[in-house]
């Protein structure tokens, strides 16, 4: 990587770490990445609102490859003293988006001035933590005939510097889900008057290891309590209403569902007993972050060319991405590069995106354009 685009690239990394926004707010951070991109070279550049993305166009036959990177930031205060810390509390690029971002648009100076073989699509994304990013792009694929789609997430507890990955399910598809159940209101005195929720949703609790049983499932199914809200702060007053909240999580997004059918019909099960209303809310939603070999291959090849340490995982880890949106209509992959086995984890207060990386991931997708 030259010199001269690795420098540009920090300080690009640096001025979005100091306008961190939200998801799908990212109004700052997509013009300034779209700003660089027209000063910084000769690409066509396609805005989508709350999204975009630049093309380098070698020929129409040739094929087309895209390489994504998100841009937003975490609802959490920077917390650690930083030259280019945060300028907005509460706000912060505690994931390392503004660093994926960094490479990407590093990764187009450096195609704009070598040139390529192939079609060359450089993807933009908004509000992957909140799972409704990558959703939002998907028209993108289709459309340009996507023939295949990288990216890379930056991740502590891996060498520095190595390029880990595996076939197959990567990250687990989530959700979280909410139950609401709605019964009668009574006095303390006389809870028989009433319909109280409070036992629904103890039998739910109690039924929640079963569903997740290992001998149940063929992966990895977790059912995680989030919030329990029954009732009000008024002991006079029976509980009449309550919400349990949980994400559920598994390796395998056909498990997933059939958590969620379970939960569900167990709920209804539950209201028709104790004569509630229930219903269901649900947000977060992320697919399973599946792998091509032939893709997760291709990242093998490159980093084996480029001298990078490669580490084969043994399972998919638990978090989850919403990258696997992609994958369901293309193929592709997505790999982690490491920030060391003891570098502070992401979405805490001590973690920041290590600029070096920002090289590894532009050489690594300089090695994959060129498969």
């Amino acid at each position: 990587m030259k010199v001269q685009n690795y420098e540009l690239a920090k300080k690009l990394r640096h001025e979005l770490h100091q306008h961190p926004e939200l998801s799908n707010e990212e109004v700052w951070t997509k013009n300034h990445l779209m700003e660089f991109i027209k000063a910084n070279t000769n690409l066509e550049i396609v805005d989508k609102g709350n999204w975009f993305y630049a093309i380098y166009k070698a020929d129409a036959d040739k094929p087309n490859i895209a390489f994504r990177a998100d841009f937003d930031a975490l609802p959490m205060d920077e917390g650690i003293e930083l030259p280019w810390a945060s300028k907005f509390p509460g706000k912060a690029h505690k994931c390392g988006h503004d660093g994926h971002a960094a490479t990407l648009a590093a990764f187009a100076l450096e195609i704009n001035q070598e040139g390529a073989d192939k079609n060359i699509f450089f993807l933009f994304q908004p509000a992957e933590e909140t799972g409704d990013g990558a959703i939002q792009c998907v028209e993108f694929i289709k459309e340009h005939n996507i023939d295949e789609i990288y990216a890379y997430h930056n991740m502590s507890g891996f060498p520095y510097k190595s390029v880990a990955l595996k076939d197959g399910t990567i990250m687990c598809a989530s959700k979280g889900m909410t139950i609401h159940f709605e019964g009668v209101p009574a006095h303390a005195s006389q809870p028989e008057t009433g319909i109280n929720p409070s036992f629904a949703i103890g039998n739910i609790l109690g039924a929640i290891p079963k569903f997740t049983s290992p001998q149940n499932n063929k992966g990895l199914v977790l059912c995680t309590v989030v919030q329990i809200d029954v009732g009000e702060k008024a002991f006079g007053l029976a509980a009449s209403k309550g919400d349990l909240r949980m994400t559920i999580r598994a390796f395998y997004e056909e498990e997933l569902n059939r958590l969620q059918e379970n939960l569900e019909r167990f709920a209804i099960e539950q209201a028709e007993q104790f004569g509630l209303k229930v219903s269901f809310e649900y947000c977060d939603e992320f697919p399973e972050t599946l792998n091509h070999k032939e893709s997760a291959d291709k990242i093998r090849l490159a980093a084996k060319h480029k001298g990078m340490e490669l580490v084969e995982m043994k399972e998919a880890f638990r978090p989850s991405e919403d990258f696997g949106h992609y994958t369901k209509l293309t193929k592709g992959a997505l790999c982690f590069i490491g920030n060391g086995e003891d570098y502070p984890h992401i979405h805490t207060t001590e973690y920041d995106f290590r600029d070096e990386l920002i090289e590894v991931g532009v050489e690594l997708f300089k090695g994959l354009a060129k498969l």
